[in-house]
C-alpha cells in the first residue's frame, strides 16, 4: 500500500509539471503607435493623426475599407468626444493590399509587416486633448488563428500619455495600464509581490524540516575543506535557484495562457486532482508515508557530483533537490499549483523566491562557516515543522474542492461549511502545538516551548476570527479564498434583508425589475443587490426603466472578483449607486451550465460553437470588449454600447465611486 500511494502521488505531481508542454504562449502580433502632424496646433488648425501598425512576420492586419458584413473585424477608430476638437475627415488606410479571402468568401484589404491609417482633425481649442481607441483583427497565415486587438491613445498639445487596451493576450483594460506588464500579462504588482513573499516564507520553512536541516553542516564542511570553496559555495546556491527556477519556466506557458488557465482553475478534473494532491501532501507531512524520488535517479545524479570542479557542484545541488524532495516536494507543488491561473511570470517568480530562501543558509554558512555555531541542534522540533505544514496543506486542499462546488452548483461546501472545516483544522493545529496531539515521528514533550505557545496563541486567535463567519460575518481578510457570501446557508444579514424586502413587497413597494430573472435560480448578487444574468434581459430593463447598465464580467473561481465585492461593493456609497442608478448585469465566464441548442453560438473569434453559459459569456467579453480578464466592469447605455473606458481590479473605493458617477453623467448626456 505504501509503494502504491507513493507512486500515485509522484505520478500526480509530475502530471502537473508536464501539463504545460501542450500549450504555447499566445502572442500579440501587432504593435500600434500614433503621432500628430502638428502637436503645437492652435484653435482653427486642421491636423492629421497617423496610426502606424507594426505587424509580426506570418501575420496580417485587416484594413478598414471592405464590406463590414463580410465577417472579419475592420480596423476602426472610436473617438471620445469633447469640446476641444472635431472630426474633419474620413479614417483612411494608406495603400492596403487586396485579395480574395477563401475563409470569408469575399474580397478583403489588409496589411503585412506595416500598416498605416490617417484621420484629419480640426482643433477647436488651443489646449486640446484627443482620446481614441483603435481596434481591429489580426490573423496568422500559418495557423489561421485570428486575434482581436487594439490600443488606446491620449493625444494632445501637451505631454501625451499612451496606453494599450487589452487584446486576447492582454488581461487588463485601458485605464489600468499601470497594472499591465510589457508582456501583456497582468502584472498586479501587489498580488505578485504577495505571492513571492509567501513563496519565500515557504522556502524558509522548508529549511527547518528533517530532510533539509541536517544537510546544512554536511554541505558547509564540503566547501570549507577544498580550494576555491567560497566561489563554489556561491555557485552551489545559484545552482539550487536555477534548478527550481526551471520548474517555474516549464509551467509558465500554462499560467500565461488565459483561456487554459481559466479552464484549469475552474474545471472539476484539475481541481479534484489538486484536492487529492494536497491531501496526499498533508498525509505525507503527518508521517503516514514519504514521497521520495526513485533511488536510481538519486544515485545517478549523486555519482556525477564526484567528478570535481563546478560541474560536480551543480550535481551536488541537484542531489540536494532530489534527496530533500520528501519535504520540499509538497511545498513546491503547492506554490506551482497556486500560480496556475496567474500571470505568465508568476510560477517563475514563485520558484525563484522559494529557491532563494531555500539556498540562503547553504550559501551563507559555506561563505561564513563561523556562523554555524549559532545554529540550533537537530531534533524532534524539525518534525513539528513538517506537521504544521501538513495542517496548512490540509486547509488549502478544501479551497480546490470549494471551487468545484461553486462552479458546478453542488451546494455541498457552502461558506459556513468551509469555515467550520477550517475551524476544526485550526483547533487541531493549536492542540498539536500545545502537545495535546501526537503523530508518528513526534518526540515526547514534557513542556511547551515559548515559540510553540506563541504560535498556538496565533492559531486560536484565528479560530475566534473564523467563528462569526458561521453566522454571516464577511471575513474580508479571506476574500477570494472562502466561497462568496451568496453561498452561505445561515447568513443573518441576508435573512434580515429578505424580511425587509418581503415587507416592502407586501406594501406594494416592489423594486423595479423584470421578472422572472433568467438564471436567477443559479446566480446571485452579493449584498442583497438585484440584477440580471442575461445580456438581452438587462438591455430590455435598461430601456424600460431608463437606467444605464453596470456590466460585471465575473467568475466562480475569480478571487479578485470576490475581493472587489467584499471590499469595494460593500461600501455604503457604492451600494447606493449600484442599487439606485444602475441595472446590474453579472455575466459568469466559467459557468458550465449547458444551454439549449437554440441558444448556441458560433464564435467569430475562434470559430468554435459555444454551448455553455460560461463559454458564451467569455466569448462575448472577448469579441465585444477585447478583454479576457475578470473582474472587468463596463458601463453601457440602453443600446448596450460602452459609455466610458472600462475598469478592472482596483480596491480603491474612491476610484470606483468616480467610475460609477462618470457613467451616470455620460448616460444623462
Amino acid at each position: 500500500m505504501y509503494k502504491i500511494t507513493k507512486s500515485i502521488s509522484l505520478t500526480l505531481m509530475f502530471l502537473l509539471m508536464t501539463l504545460s508542454s501542450i500549450n504555447a504562449q499566445l502572442i500579440n502580433p501587432v504593435t500600434w503607435n500614433a503621432e500628430l502632424s502638428n502637436q503645437d496646433a492652435k484653435a482653427g488648425d486642421v491636423i492629421e493623426i497617423s496610426y502606424h501598425a507594426t505587424i509580426k512576420d506570418g501575420w496580417y492586419l485587416y484594413s478598414s475599407d471592405f464590406d463590414p458584413d463580410l465577417g472579419p473585424m475592420l480596423t476602426e477608430v472610436e473617438y471620445k468626444p469633447n469640446n476641444t476638437y472635431q472630426i474633419a475627415g474620413e479614417f483612411t488606410p494608406i495603400n492596403p493590399k487586396k485579395k480574395y479571402d477563401e475563409l470569408w468568401e469575399g474580397d478583403v484589404t489588409y496589411f503585412k509587416k506595416h500598416g498605416e491609417f490617417t484621420q484629419k482633425i480640426k482643433i477647436l481649442k488651443d489646449d486640446f486633448k484627443i482620446e481614441v481607441d483603435i481596434s481591429g483583427q489580426s490573423c496568422s497565415d500559418e495557423t489561421g488563428q485570428c486575434i482581436p486587438l487594439g490600443k488606446e491613445f491620449v493625444l494632445g498639445n501637451k505631454e501625451a500619455k499612451v496606453s494599450s487596451i487589452s487584446s486576447v493576450t492582454e488581461t487588463k483594460n485601458t485605464e489600468e495600464l499601470k497594472a499591465v506588464s510589457s508582456s501583456g500579462q497582468p502584472a498586479e504588482d501587489e498580488s505578485i509581490w504577495g505571492f513571492m513573499i509567501s513563496a519565500f516564507i515557504f522556502g524558509l520553512a522548508a529549511i527547518f524540516t528533517p530532510c533539509v536541516f541536517p544537510m546544512i553542516p554536511l554541505t558547509v564542511s564540503f566547501f570549507t575543506n577544498q580550494s576555491g570553496g567560497k566561489a563554489k559555495a556561491l555557485f552551489y546556491g545559484l545552482s539550487i535557484v536555477g534548478i527550481y527556477g526551471l520548474f517555474g519556466v516549464v509551467l509558465a506557458p500554462l499560467a500565461g495562457d488565459p483561456s487554459v488557465a481559466n479552464a484549469i482553475s475552474t474545471h472539476w478534473i484539475p481541481n479534484i486532482l489538486f484536492f487529492t494532491i494536497f491531501i496526499i501532501f498533508a498525509m505525507s507531512f503527518f508521517g503516514m508515508f514519504e514521497i521520495t524520488m526513485p533511488s536510481s535517479l538519486v544515485n545517478n545524479v549523486d555519482q556525477k557530483s564526484d567528478k570535481g570542479g563546478f560541474f560536480s557542484v551543480f550535481f551536488m545541488a541537484f542531489t540536494l533537490v532530489l534527496v530533500s524532495f520528501s519535504c520540499t516536494g509538497p511545498i513546491v507543488g503547492t506554490i506551482l499549483i497556486e500560480s496556475v491561473g496567474g500571470a505568465y511570470l508568476k510560477p517563475i517568480f514563485g520558484m525563484l523566491a522559494f529557491a532563494s530562501a531555500f539556498a540562503l543558509p547553504f550559501t551563507i554558512f559555506a561563505l561564513f562557516p563561523g556562523l554555524m555555531k549559532n545554529l540550533p541542534k537537530s531534533g524532534g522540533w524539525l518534525n513539528s515543522v513538517k506537521v504544521v505544514l501538513g495542517f496548512v496543506e490540509l486547509a488549502l486542499a478544501f479551497k480546490f474542492l470549494s471551487t468545484v462546488d461553486l462552479v458546478y452548483h453542488w451546494g455541498i461546501l457552502d461558506k459556513d461549511i468551509m469555515v467550520a472545516i477550517w475551524i476544526a483544522i485550526s483547533i487541531m493545529l493549536g492542540l498539536y502545538l500545545l502537545g495535546k496531539i501526537r503523530l508518528p515521528h513526534d518526540s515526547p514533550m514534557d513542556t511547551v516551548s515559548p515559540p510553540r505557545l506563541i504560535l498556538a496563541t496565533i492559531v486560536f486567535s484565528f479560530v475566534f476570527y473564523l467563528i462569526p463567519g458561521l453566522f454571516g460575518a464577511p471575513l474580508k481578510m479571506l476574500s477570494g479564498i472562502l466561497p462568496p457570501q451568496t453561498h452561505h446557508t445561515f447568513d443573518i444579514n441576508a435573512i434580515v434583508r429578505q424580511e425587509v424586502e418581503n415587507a416592502s413587497i407586501s406594501n406594494g413597494e416592489q423594486n423595479e425589475m423584470l421578472y422572472p430573472v433568467k438564471y436567477g435560480d443559479i446566480f446571485h448578487l452579493p449584498h442583497g443587490l438585484k440584477g440580471y444574468f442575461n445580456y438581452n434581459q438587462a438591455v430590455a430593463a435598461s430601456k424600460k426603466f431608463g437606467k444605464p447598465i453596470f456590466l460585471d464580467f465575473t467568475g466562480h473561481g475569480c478571487a479578485n472578483c470576490r475581493k472587489m465585492e467584499d471590499n469595494v461593493w460593500s461600501d455604503p456609497r457604492v451600494l447606493q449607486r449600484l442599487k439606485e442608478d444602475y441595472i446590474i448585469l453579472a455575466l459568469y465566464v466559467d459557468d458550465p451550465t449547458k444551454l439549449p441548442k437554440s441558444e448556441w453560438i458560433t464564435s467569430t473569434f475562434d470559430g468554435n460553437v459555444k454551448k455553455t453559459i460560461g463559454a458564451k459569456n467569455f466569448d462575448f467579453q472577448i469579441t465585444k470588449f477585447n478583454s479576457n480578464a475578470q473582474p472587468y466592469y463596463c458601463l453601457l447605455d440602453s443600446d448596450g454600447e460602452k459609455m466610458i473606458p472600462a475598469k478592472a481590479y482596483d480596491l480603491n473605493v474612491e476610484n470606483f465611486i468616480e467610475f460609477l458617477d462618470n457613467g451616470v453623467k455620460s448616460f444623462k448626456k
